[in-house]
């Protein structure tokens, strides 16, 4: 496994964001017939939320970025903007990460803000249909709660 540590994004990290999510879904948007070069990078800026965000690093350089924004009513929080980059790939980056952050959220120490939240553990996203992304959902506990001809919307439960 690599070595990797996140830090709070701040407003200067949307671009590089923004061009990450460009290039790691492309793939998969092309393969939907969704793919917009402007709309995927414009669509991150106009949501992007700096204390909902995390950026992965590598060796002290930009590697990923990951979003838990809370929902309106505080029952639960919503995973977003979940990229690595390629390079970094397969090197369990996104595994560490996302094992880190579901710990978080069992214990309630998040709140979207970088405080003390609420134990409320359960966590809800969307993936993208086809995307092998999917299977590392599933081995944390995701299952399917919903799902369209574009999105696989899941949710996993508070730890027991």
């Amino acid at each position: 496994m690599a070595d990797w540590e996140v830090r709070p994004a701040s407003a200067a990290d949307v671009d590089a964001i923004a061009e990450l999510r460009a290039v790691v879904m492309r793939g998969d948007l092309e393969r939907l017939g969704r793919y917009d070069a402007r709309r995927v990078r414009q669509r991150l800026r106009d949501g992007f939320v700096a204390e909902w965000t995390w950026v992965i690093e590598v060796g002290g350089a930009f590697a990923g970025c990951v979003a838990l924004r809370p929902d309106g009513d505080a029952r639960c929080h919503w995973l977003e903007h979940f990229y690595v980059g390629a390079q970094h790939q397969g090197r369990g980056i996104g595994s560490g990460v996302l094992g880190e952050l579901l710990e978080r959220c069992d214990r309630g120490e998040v709140d979207g803000g970088g405080g003390i939240g609420v134990g409320v553990g359960v966590v809800r996203l969307n993936v993208l249909q086809g995307s092998p992304a999917r299977r590392l959902y599933e081995r944390y506990g995701f299952v399917v709660e919903a799902e369209d001809a574009v999105d696989v919307f899941m949710v996993r439960g508070p730890a027991a």
